[in-house]
């Protein structure tokens, strides 16, 4: 095991944002012994692990609380194969996850395809293999080292997008398998608790790229709002995602209890009637039409394609089908029919 390091204030926060976090992995979903069936090794939780300051603080605090939660921690470590010496990089986070003691702590090398652009393109690369190390480990939590600042990146983004109320809840704390346990933290805790705690911290260029819209906010765009409104920018940004999750909650379970009432079985599909949907609010319909598409067809359905959709209850003047993705929509006999195209 390696030497414990000298707890400080930075070590600590991390330490006990990790510890509520690791308290929501229920018992049930917690393994029994080292090794599965095949020999391989497994673990209650992984810890998607970068090489950077978020992502390494939270691979420590959770190797040092994991095993006073009864948990087994292991690190995946993806490599997006997009820059010079991306393996080397993958390895050496690989080797300091196996120092901290996490087991398995494995490299995943993935190819990232063009769909969507850049960003996207590896976010979804990333994300398949992290939930496929999940799959092969048995862990049923993975831990993302996002923190307060990216919080308040991702909502200021989904602002300027327009992306509606989604976007502005941001990211969640507890988004199964996802659990993101230093939401509250600021980066400067993360890269404090690094250097309190001797840890090799790798910095991605690629994070101080013009390139990246995520960037322009964080080195530019947040900067300006501080500048121009005062300190404090980002934590209110984040105390609107906190608020907007809220009030979704609300909506979505209002939506949830309401739709068996609601939705109908229709040939090849399912419909919803124009006239008990009419006497909703409009953010409860929006829920509706989503979760019947979901349920019915496993298709999410974005906000445009949502309001698409909703166009058929709101602003119906006999217009034909509403083609969404792998759905089509058309109001007939009052009712909102959704089938598969």
């Amino acid at each position: 095991m390696p030497d414990r390091p000298r707890l400080t204030p930075a070590i600590a926060d991390v330490r006990r944002a990790v510890r509520a976090g690791l308290a929501l992995v229920p018992a049930s979903d917690r393994v029994h012994g080292a090794e599965r069936a095949d020999g391989s090794e497994r673990a209650d939780v992984l810890v998607a692990l970068s090489g950077g300051a978020d992502s390494m603080a939270l691979a420590a605090a959770a190797a040092f609380e994991g095993p006073r939660a009864g948990l087994r921690i292991g690190a995946i470590v993806v490599d997006h194969d997009l820059q010079s010496g991306s393996a080397q990089v993958a390895d050496r986070a690989r080797d300091a996850a196996a120092a901290l003691g996490l087991a398995p702590a494995t490299v995943a090398r993935v190819r990232v395809r063009t769909d969507g652009g850049p960003e996207a393109a590896a976010r979804a690369a990333r994300y398949s293999a992290i939930e496929d190390a999940a799959r092969l480990a048995g862990a049923t939590r993975v831990l993302l080292g996002h923190t307060l600042d990216d919080q308040a990146e991702t909502v200021l983004l989904g602002l300027a997008r327009g992306s509606g109320p989604d976007a502005l809840a941001g990211m969640r704390l507890d988004d199964p398998p996802l659990l993101r346990p230093l939401l509250g933290l600021r980066r400067t805790i993360t890269r404090a608790a690094c250097a309190d705690a001797g840890l090799p911290v790798w910095d991605d260029p690629q994070n101080t790229d013009p390139a990246f819209a995520r960037v322009r906010v964080r080195s530019s765009a947040l900067p300006a709002l501080e500048a121009a409104l005062g300190p404090g920018i980002a934590e209110a940004l984040a105390r609107t995602a906190d608020q907007v999750q809220e009030d979704a909650a609300a909506l979505d379970a209002l939506a949830a209890e309401l739709a068996p009432e609601v939705a109908e079985l229709a040939e090849a599909g399912i419909a919803l009637p124009v006239d008990l949907l009419v006497p909703n609010p409009r953010a409860l319909v929006h829920r509706l039409i989503r979760l019947a598409v979901e349920d019915e067809f496993g298709v999410a359905l974005s906000r445009a394609h949502t309001l698409a959709a909703a166009s058929l209850v709101y602003e119906w003047h006999g217009q034909g089908p509403v083609d969404l993705p792998g759905i089509r929509v058309e109001r007939r006999d009052g009712r909102l029919c959704f089938r598969r195209r």
